[in-house]
């Protein structure tokens, strides 16, 4: 299973890759393989305020539906448009294409209180 070196991780499977200041989130390989095909992906609203742990958005796969949770609290400044046309970008690249969002947080050092990646292996195997 792929666990990228240069991003955190939460305990619900999200990435979090610190970004010029900001948070690029996404869903790890581990979680997307879970899922199943991806049919349908909610995208939280840019200018939306989210809390640390609380839902930001929302993936339908052909076995479930699922929230992904912000892993940092802040505000989302960017969203990815291209998971509209094209939902299957989070299976076939979760931690390039398919990122989900872009979070400007509310606290400068909030990824530190995340997994690295060897923790997060620890947790997946």
């Amino acid at each position: 299973m792929n666990v990228p070196e240069d991003r955190r991780y939460t305990k619900d499977h999200e990435w979090a890759l610190l970004d010029g200041g900001r948070v690029r989130i996404g869903i790890t390989e581990y979680a997307q393989d879970a899922l199943g095909d991806v049919v349908f992906v909610q995208l939280p609203d840019v200018g939306k305020v989210v809390e640390a742990g609380g839902p930001c958005s929302e993936v339908e796969s052909t076995k479930s539906v699922s929230d992904v949770y912000a892993p940092v609290a802040g505000t989302v400044v960017e969203v990815n448009t291209e998971l509209a046309e094209a939902p299957q970008r989070l299976n076939e690249d979760p931690y390039g294409a398919g990122w989900i969002c872009v979070i400007e947080p509310a606290v400068p050092g909030a990824l530190d209180a995340l997994m690295d990646a060897g923790a997060y292996s620890t947790l997946i195997t």
